[in-house]
């Protein structure tokens, strides 16, 4: 018990001999510590803006230069990607009268120009690789019903594809060679003929009476079956196809393939000029 009490007195004693600062001086400490705190932020944060000067001025290749020295640059449009129907021919873009419009839109797929041309490209081996589509619409225009429940015949039709990057450049590049290839091609397939099936042998021919009348790119096609022969006897089952034409424009990254009936190739390249025109404001870059 002794010993508790002596060490108890020897704290008292010891809390005595110190000396406790006064409340005025306990303030001073207070506000030097506070300035020195705000000296070390403001220290910090010049070495963070300093970081970033240098950091811009090295991506600019002018190293040390502060960001009010080089304004930024104005960000870049963002690039279409949907392609709204007004992009499409419309009503008042034809000569005749129309009826029943169909139209859908789509993701993915390929630009097709004709499966005969397809085919003879994949046989003959061009080397071309098809270009896959982005997005896509698509319209069908009808004439007129004529009564009795049905539908008018076909008038135009008309595919609409974006693609990415360089794509539609290098789809009218491909198309070219395969048409460069596929000048005449023949191909054997089977018929029902009197009765019985029989092995004829078509011709296919493919010409460009026109080129770069509308758009960035443009091709008038002229697709045409001149003999369907029986490769045995020579003889001719079948009458020789009427000629079909099809028109392809290239406007910045969008394609359009229009078909007309009955074929006319004046209208189809008049058509050409007017889809490339609507073709402008929904392309990238737009024209």
């Amino acid at each position: 018990m002794r010993d508790e009490m002596t060490f108890v007195e020897q704290v008292h004693r010891d809390l005595r001999d110190v000396r406790w600062p006064e409340p005025a001086e306990i303030r001073a400490r207070a506000r030097r510590r506070s300035r020195r705190t705000a000296v070390l932020a403001a220290v910090a944060v010049l070495v963070v803006a300093s970081a970033s000067a240098v950091a811009v001025g090295d991506r600019s290749g002018q190293r040390g230069l502060s960001p009010a020295a080089s304004p930024p640059r104005p960000a870049a449009p963002a690039a279409r990607v949907e392609i709204p129907p007004a992009a499409l021919l419309q009503q008042d873009d034809l000569t005749a009268r129309s009826g029943l419009q169909l139209s859908e839109a789509g993701l993915g797929g390929t630009v097709d120009v004709g499966t005969a041309l397809g085919r003879c490209a994949a046989r003959r081996e061009s080397g071309v690789s098809a270009q896959e589509t982005w997005v896509s619409r698509s319209q069908t225009v009808l004439r007129p019903a004529t009564g009795g429940g049905r539908l008018g015949d076909v008038l135009v039709v008309q595919d609409l594809h974006r693609m990415r990057g360089d794509g539609a450049a290098r789809f009218l590049d491909g198309l070219r060679r395969q048409l460069t290839v596929c000048r005449e091609w023949r191909e054997l397939r089977s018929i029902e003929w009197g009765g019985e099936s029989v092995t004829v042998e078509d011709v296919h021919r493919w010409d460009v009476p026109r080129r770069d009348f509308a758009g960035d790119e443009s091709l008038l096609l002229r697709h045409s079956v001149s003999a369907t022969l029986d490769p045995v006897d020579g003889r001719a089952p079948g009458r020789p196809s009427v000629p079909d034409a099809t028109v392809v424009v290239r406007v910045g990254d969008l394609v359009s393939v229009l078909i007309l009936e009955p074929t006319a190739e004046a209208d189809l390249v008049r058509l050409a000029g007017l889809a490339a025109r609507r073709m402008c404001a929904a392309a990238n870059p737009s024209c």
